[in-house]
């Protein structure tokens, strides 16, 4: 089995404009050759100037969110389809804060994975347990039925990255300790290989994620079965998220 290459990922959320682009330059200028995969999502206003501003560059380009159908009257819905065509190679699914503020549940996350898969997108699936999920000590079962319910029936290392992001430290400044988030990942792991076999379950790169920056990247990193970080303030900036590239390369 090859190693599984490393990942780091950057969600802007709703957050950049056009001179948000010079930031993108920037990375770009201080990794021409990364030693990971580099990934930005930004909003889906910028998808397309971003992915020809990284046109030639290891960087990539994904989206925040598809609909699960190709078209149709889905207004202010974008489809895998649209996000490929506009340069992306990615998409993110099931973040925390679009199953919160949308109410998405797994099985319109695990619609919206095969749509981006068959699109031939990669599926980036984020799960998660809440501040009260994980002081129940229900964080465990909590991502057994996410997992269970938003991955596709068939996943591989070029398909499915799985992002571990507990909700109560998206943004909080709050973050696990090492031993919690090697908990999960090994537990993820296990999962995977448990539910698709295992050579696809080792193939699935996982990622933390939740108040990642440059101060405690590298120990993160350190940490069991983290195969990089889905980053999201701290990708706005390129000083900022070259750091963690740079923690991420020598991990």
């Amino acid at each position: 089995m090859a190693p599984r290459r490393k990942l780091a990922a950057g969600n802007w959320k709703m957050n950049g404009l056009s001179a948000n682009l010079s930031e993108v330059e920037a990375l770009m200028a201080a990794h021409p050759a990364p030693g990971c995969d580099v990934l930005l999502c930004p909003p889906a206003t910028l998808l397309h100037r971003l992915a020809q501003t990284c046109a030639g560059h290891a960087l990539a380009a994904g989206g925040q969110d598809c609909h699960a159908a190709g078209n149709g009257a889905h207004t202010g819905d974008t489809s895998a389809e649209m996000l490929l065509e506009a340069g992306a190679a990615y998409v993110i699914l099931g973040h925390s804060e679009r199953r919160a503020d949308h109410g998405e549940s797994n099985a319109e996350v695990r619609a919206k994975s095969v749509a981006a898969i068959e699109a031939g997108l990669a599926a980036v699936i984020c799960v998660g347990e809440t501040l009260a999920e994980r002081e129940s000590t229900r964080t465990l079962e909590v991502i057994r039925e996410q997992l269970a319910g938003s991955l596709p029936g068939q996943i591989s290392g070029d398909t499915v990255v799985v992002a571990y992001e507990p909700v109560w430290a998206i943004g909080s400044g709050l973050t696990p300790t090492l031993e919690q988030i090697a908990e999960v990942h090994d537990f993820i792991r296990a999962e995977l290989s448990r539910g698709f076999g295992e050579d696809a379950g080792d193939a699935v790169r996982l990622l933390y994620g939740g108040s990642v920056k440059p101060s405690n990247a590298s120990e993160i990193f350190a940490v069991s079965n983290v195969d990089g970080a889905l980053v999201g303030g701290a990708s706005l900036k390129a000083a900022d998220f070259s750091a963690i590239i740079t923690a991420l390369e020598a991990a």
